[in-house]
C-alpha cells in the first residue's frame, strides 16, 4: 500500500559531523536545476515527490551490460563499436563491479576544496589504445524520429556523462573526453505486437566539457553549511507549484478564520 508522502531523516548534512559528506551524482544535478529543492533535500530531508520507476528501461540496461560483459570477458569489441570504428573494447577490472553500483558505492571522489566525497554508478567503462578510459551511458526510448542527443532535456545526459568523467579524473584516472551514448530505440512500426518489441540500436559521441562542475560543487558545498533556505527557483515546477499551492491554502485558510470570527462573533451577540 501506499506509504505516502515521508520526510527523509537518514542522509541528511549534518554541518557538525566529523565524517565527510557523501553527495551522489544526481544530487548535483539537482543542485544544477533548483538550489532550494538541493536544499529542502540534503538539509532539510524534503525530497521532491517520488514517481514510479522507468522499468522497461532498466531491463534493456541490464541486457545491454550483460550483453557488452560477453565481449568484456573475451577482450573484445562489441559489433557495434566495430561498426562505428571506435578503437576500444568494454574495460575488464576488478573495480569495474564497485563503480556501477550507483545505490551504494560508485566512483567515489574525495573532493579536498570541499571536504565532500562525491560519488556516481556508470552504466560502463571502455578502454581505448590509448589506456584513456571512456564513459558509457545506455538510454532507452521509443519514437519515431532518429534519436540523438539534442533536446533541451537530453542536456542532462550529457551532464551525466560529464560529472563521471569528472570523478574518474578526481581519483586519478586516465579519461578520454569522448563519451558514448548507446541509445537503443524500441521500434512501433511493427504490423503485431507478438509479444515482441524489436530495437535499433545507435551510438552517439559526445564531447564532454567538466569545466562547470569545480565551481557547481564550489556553490553546492557553501549552499549546504548555509542555515539559510535558497530562493525558489522561478524555472523550477516544484518550487512553483509549493509556491502556489501554499500562497492558495493560506488565502482560504484566512478565509475560513475571518467568517469562523465572524460567525463567533454574531453568537456573542445573540443575533
Amino acid at each position: 500500500m501506499p506509504k505516502g508522502y515521508q520526510k527523509r531523516t537518514r542522509n541528511l548534512y549534518d554541518p557538525n559531523a566529523s565524517e565527510p559528506f557523501r553527495v551522489s551524482r544526481s544530487k548535483i544535478d539537482l543542485f544544477h536545476e533548483c538550489e532550494r529543492c538541493f536544499y529542502l533535500d540534503v538539509r532539510l530531508g524534503i525530497p521532491r515527490t517520488s514517481f514510479p520507476a522507468f522499468t522497461l528501461n532498466n531491463a534493456v540496461d541490464e541486457l545491454m551490460k550483460r550483453e557488452f560483459d560477453t565481449h568484456r570477458a573475451k577482450n573484445e569489441a562489441h559489433p557495434l563499436m566495430k561498426h562505428y570504428k571506435i578503437d576500444a573494447v568494454p574495460l575488464k577490472d576488478p573495480r569495474l563491479e564497485e563503480w556501477r553500483d550507483a545505490l551504494r558505492r560508485g566512483i567515489q571522489y574525495h573532493h579536498k576544496p570541499t571536504g565532500i566525497i562525491f560519488r556516481g554508478g556508470v552504466d560502463d567503462i571502455w578502454v581505448n589504445s590509448q589506456n584513456e578510459l571512456i564513459v558509457v551511458d545506455y538510454k532507452a526510448t521509443s519514437k519515431k524520429e532518429e534519436v540523438n542527443i539534442d533536446g533541451y532535456w537530453q542536456q542532462g545526459y550529457k551532464r551525466q556523462v560529464e560529472i563521471y568523467q569528472w570523478l574518474l579524473r578526481g581519483i586519478g584516472e586516465k579519461v578520454s573526453k569522448i563519451a558514448y551514448f548507446v541509445y537503443v530505440n524500441g521500434k512501433s512500426d511493427a504490423k503485431a505486437f507478438d509479444g515482441r518489441l524489436e530495437f535499433e540500436v545507435k551510438i552517439i559521441p559526445h564531447e564532454g566539457d567538466t569545466s562547470w562542475i569545480d565551481p557547481l560543487v564550489g556553490e553546492l558545498a557553501g549552499c549546504l553549511r548555509s542555515e539559510e533556505v535558497p530562493k525558489p527557483n522561478p524555472t523550477c515546477e516544484y518550487c512553483g507549484y509549493r509556491e502556489a499551492a501554499g500562497k492558495e491554502l493560506q488565502a482560504r485558510m484566512g478565509t475560513a478564520k475571518k467568517a469562523s470570527a465572524e460567525k463567533s462573533s454574531t453568537s456573542t451577540l445573540g443575533i
